[in-house]
């Protein structure tokens, strides 16, 4: 997570009138923690308008929003047959879906980095993440810290960065050198995916400093969702597998694990 001051999350887009159902007031750094629902889908707020998050009640366990199914893109570079195997972090927990995902769809060792305590609570009680076993570990820290260190240090197969504050405006953690913390994360095939989405913040302006961290030729990015948000997947090894192979993949993915991976190779391509 970002420092004391900066809670790190995911963001969407707003929802005009969230009809704030729940309130769970946070130390006074940290904005408050509550969501709406609208028909069957919760959201998950910071105290304003802003969507941290997302749930659909019926599905639980499946990834609503499109771009953080985006955020799994890192599975055209894999072997299915070895994604139960690795590990899968998350860099902001925001409404878990990714976390859940990871761990009851897939299978995978997962470790979420959470600074605010409320939103960890927030996930547990309205968001059905389940308790931590032997393959869940969700943590209270700051990112940064977390990149810096060297504990998972070549150890994380799939980085999700998603750091936003209660406002959405720009990455709160987005310096080339917080990259390259990133990338020493990762295991020699290991990717991150990262959502660069705000009011105020550069797009290219991000891209260059992922660039710099992991290499010009390692780095791929979606087109722009409908509500502005761009996943960029950032490789430690850079590869570039013929289109007739990711199709193959995609097609593997969307099959297993119901993701539309497929549709992703229209708009997903190497960084030129």
């Amino acid at each position: 997570m970002p420092g004391a001051c900066c809670p790190g999350w995911g963001a969407c887009w707003p929802r005009h009138n969230p009809g704030i159902l729940k309130k769970r007031t946070t130390p006074d750094a940290l904005p408050e923690v509550n969501f709406s629902d609208h028909g069957d889908v919760r959201y998950l707020h910071l105290g304003t308008e802003w969507v941290q998050g997302s749930m659909r009640m019926d599905a639980p366990f499946d990834i609503d929003l499109e771009y953080v199914q985006r955020m799994m893109a890192w599975l055209l570079f894999v072997d299915p047959a070895s994604v139960g195997k690795r590990h899968a972090m998350q860099l902001g927990l925001g409404a878990a879906a990714l976390t859940k995902f990871c761990r009851k769809k897939l299978r995978m060792a997962t470790t979420a980095i959470e600074l605010n305590p409320q939103v960890v609570a927030a996930c547990r009680l309205w968001f059905k993440l389940p308790p931590d076993d032997a393959k869940l570990s969700v943590i209270l820290g700051d990112a940064a810290e977390v990149a810096a260190s060297d504990h998972w240090r070549g150890q994380v197969d799939a980085l999700q960065v998603d750091l936003y504050d209660h406002e959405a405006a720009a990455p709160v953690l987005d310096s080339e050198d917080f990259y390259a913390d990133c990338r020493t994360l990762l295991t020699e095939d290991g990717c991150m995916t990262v959502n660069l989405f705000g009011r105020s913040s550069s797009y290219e302006r991000s891209l260059d400093k992922i660039r710099g961290a992991f290499g010009d030729d390692a780095v791929w990015a979606f087109k722009p969702t409908r509500e502005g948000n761009t996943v960029v997947l950032a490789q430690r090894t850079p590869l570039r597998p013929k289109r007739a192979e990711l199709m193959a993949r995609a097609e593997v993915i969307q099959s297993r694990w119901d993701l539309p991976a497929t549709k992703w190779l229209r708009v997903f391509k190497p960084v030129e």
